[in-house]
């Protein structure tokens, strides 16, 4: 049977009003148009909805029943359609965000404070991992959004750059390097590191350019959690490398930071699943985590250590 919506629409229009030009009336359409659309419908069915006569129109059997029918399932569709666009439209509902422990300790906060303050019918639910499991749940679905470190080739995740940033030198203040204005990777050749291990988006780029600056050190820890390397450094275990995310330093630590030359940059990005669409709710928290990365950027113009004149690029 080949009928459309359009001619049910009619029809019932029809059955409500009694006639096809009260019919038309109601729904803007000329009398000939209602008469042509339920003749092609009845063709479709291949039954008689109507009788017709010069003073009356008058539903047969098989048309009052179908009238009835339709009546109650048309009211049924246009109030899904219109819930469908409520959520479509709604800012409320959870929106689920992972995030890599960094980014979760100094970028995520601000991100919930915001979106609690403007939109509270939100609930802003942190995921806080190592980059792999954040990047594999966003493909799976179980989140509806991530910020991490750029993953690289990824054409299943669409990706958008928030914030570049400079690693740091971490170091204690009595350390050689300390009193050194910048700090030249190669200044670490034989130098005992600790760094974060691979569960970090950071880690892969740190030893990236270790390699291409020919820097063999000596990895003497690999941390899980950034916080770590805070008092493995305080205890002269070794020097670390950071990201400025990871900043300021703790209070009440003799603990210094040092910009590296060349400049090494990391890219946090905002990801999706590639083809699929976010929540109106999730888009707003998109948003406001480009927001705030903004803040932050505007934030640290100005700080020396963030001003790229003074430190020549790799």
């Amino acid at each position: 049977m080949n009928y459309s919506l359009r001619q049910l629409r009619i029809f019932v229009a029809v059955a409500r009003k009694g006639g096809f030009s009260q019919a038309g009336a109601a729904i803007g359409l000329s009398q000939s148009a209602v008469s042509h659309s339920v003749k092609e419908l009845e063709t479709a069915l291949s039954v008689k909805l109507l009788d017709r006569t010069t003073r009356e129109v008058v539903l047969t059997a098989a048309g009052e029943q179908l009238a009835v029918k339709l009546e109650r399932l048309l009211d049924e569709l246009n109030t899904t359609l219109l819930d469908a666009r409520s959520v479509g439209h709604q800012l409320s509902g959870t929106v689920r965000v992972a995030a890599s422990q960094t980014i979760s300790a100094h970028l995520v906060p601000q991100s919930i404070a915001m979106a609690a303050q403007h939109y509270p019918d939100i609930h802003f639910t942190l995921y806080d991992r190592p980059q792999q499991w954040v990047l594999e749940s966003v493909r799976q679905g179980e989140v509806d959004l991530a910020i991490v470190i750029d993953p690289g080739e990824a054409s299943d995740l669409h990706c958008e750059e928030v914030l570049s940033e400079p690693f740091f030198l971490l170091c204690r203040s009595d350390d050689a390097l300390a009193d050194i204005p910048q700090v030249a990777w190669k200044q670490l050749q034989g130098a005992k590191l600790v760094l974060q291990d691979y569960a970090s988006g950071s880690r892969p780029l740190i030893d990236e350019v270790l390699c291409k600056q020919g820097i063999e050190a000596q990895i003497v820890q690999q941390i899980g959690h950034p916080a770590t390397l805070y008092p493995m450094v305080e205890a002269g275990i070794g020097i670390s490398i950071l990201p400025a995310l990871a900043l300021p330093l703790p209070k009440g630590q003799s603990l210094v930071v040092k910009r590296l030359i060349p400049t090494v940059e990391r890219k946090i990005m905002l990801v999706r699943r590639r083809n699929r669409s976010l929540s109106r709710a999730a888009e707003v928290i998109w948003e406001v985590v480009h927001h705030q990365a903004q803040l932050l950027t505007k934030a640290r113009q100005g700080h020396p250590l963030f001003d790229d004149s003074l430190y020549p690029q790799i």
